[in-house]
């Protein structure tokens, strides 16, 4: 599995091209919810005084997702999107805050931010979440954190987001030990897709 990376993280990495020369920066991260992964992101120019941009980055043209950018072939895979398709884009693919339920109707947090694989496949592999009571046992007096997979199906409304109820048995409190249990809950749910 390629590195987790908070979605949250990914703004204003730079975008570079793969000559080396920084192009744009990322102003949003859009998901397709229904798919699960990162659909693109919106842009903003570089520097601390540059605004938005009118272009976008579409996923199908990044290279590659990584620690330090995001890397492109060239400039030429910025796409012109009208400012009302990037504003729908992003309020459609936006699940932060949101409550999340499981499927069968436990209620065991909110949204606090996405978690996708890097590399080129831009999987949403998971979430951190501000759990509630039902998976933060002992953790009186504060909000306890954790990252939760998201499984196959994903539901989200807007309002709220629905995963497995067993995706709360994989359930860590850190990124790198979130990937293991990523790992864990992949394997144990091969072959149970519809």
């Amino acid at each position: 599995m390629n590195e987790l990376r908070a979605a949250r993280s990914l703004t204003t990495l730079p975008v570079v091209t793969l000559g080396g020369d920084a192009v744009a920066q990322v102003k949003d991260t859009l998901f397709d919810t229904a798919a699960g992964r990162v659909d693109g992101f919106t842009l903003s120019g570089r520097g601390l005084l540059s605004g938005p941009l009118k272009q976008s980055l579409p996923w199908t043209a990044v290279h590659s997702l990584g620690h330090d950018a995001v890397m492109i072939v060239d400039a030429g895979a910025l796409a012109d999107t009208p400012v009302a398709v990037a504003r729908r884009a992003v309020q459609q693919g936006r699940v932060l805050h949101a409550r999340v339920l499981t499927d069968e109707g436990a209620e065991v947090g909110t949204v606090l931010d996405v978690i996708v694989e890097g590399g080129t496949s831009g999987r949403v592999v998971g979430f951190r979440i501000a759990a509630g009571k039902a998976l933060a046992q002992g953790s009186r007096g504060r909000r306890h954190r954790v990252y939760v997979p998201r499984g196959e199906t994903l539901t989200v409304s807007g309002r709220a987001l629905v995963i497995p109820a067993d995706a709360t048995r994989y359930v860590a409190d850190d990124l790198p030990a979130f990937a293991a249990r990523v790992g864990a809950f992949d394997e144990g749910h091969e072959g149970t897709s519809p």
